[in-house]
């Protein structure tokens, strides 16, 4: 219920931006998947939802204030963007801070500190190279340096590079 509450009320806040929803929503799903078949335990895969589903959260007002989505300004923004916006979610506070965390570190491969980390930069890079139409070359040099997941990998490979691994 929790997750279905918070994606109802990104997408309301999205306004209509479906460019914005539609990636939120399928990094979301790639989160969710990875997540899952990885075998986290119920509450790490709650915030790793929540945090899939926001992890974009400062996108509108980059592109307002800068001009872009540049990703360091997306994790600093997003940081106090995305903790007003969890403030009645139901999350505990617990939660909340590592979700603020995440969307503060959702474009910084180094200092992973666990499985929600990992897989929302894994997650998230699903979609960016379909989004950015990232070369094959960009794609193997994204896998072999930043992921370390058994089902991201088998998915980047299945979804951009015919199953090779």
């Amino acid at each position: 219920m929790l997750i279905a509450q918070l994606t109802e009320k990104m997408i309301q806040r999205s306004k209509g931006n479906l460019h914005d929803i539609n990636h939120f929503l399928k990094v979301y799903s790639y989160a969710r998947t990875i997540g899952i078949r990885e075998g986290l335990p119920a509450e790490t895969q709650t915030i790793l939802e929540a945090a899939a589903l926001v992890h974009d959260i400062a996108c509108p007002l980059c592109r307002e204030k800068y001009g872009n989505t540049n990703g360091k300004h997306q994790e600093r923004e997003g940081m106090v963007l995305a903790e007003e916006f969890l403030r009645d979610s139901g999350l505990s506070q617990t939660a909340r801070d590592r979700v603020v965390y995440l969307v503060g570190h959702h474009h910084t491969p180094q200092g992973v500190d666990g499985p929600d980390y990992q897989i929302l930069l894994e997650a998230d890079y699903l979609v960016n190279a379909d989004e950015g139409h990232c070369s094959p070359e960009n794609i193997r040099s994204t896998r072999d340096k930043i992921f370390r997941t058994k089902t991201g990998i088998v998915l980047l490979d299945a979804i951009y590079l015919g199953g090779e691994v």
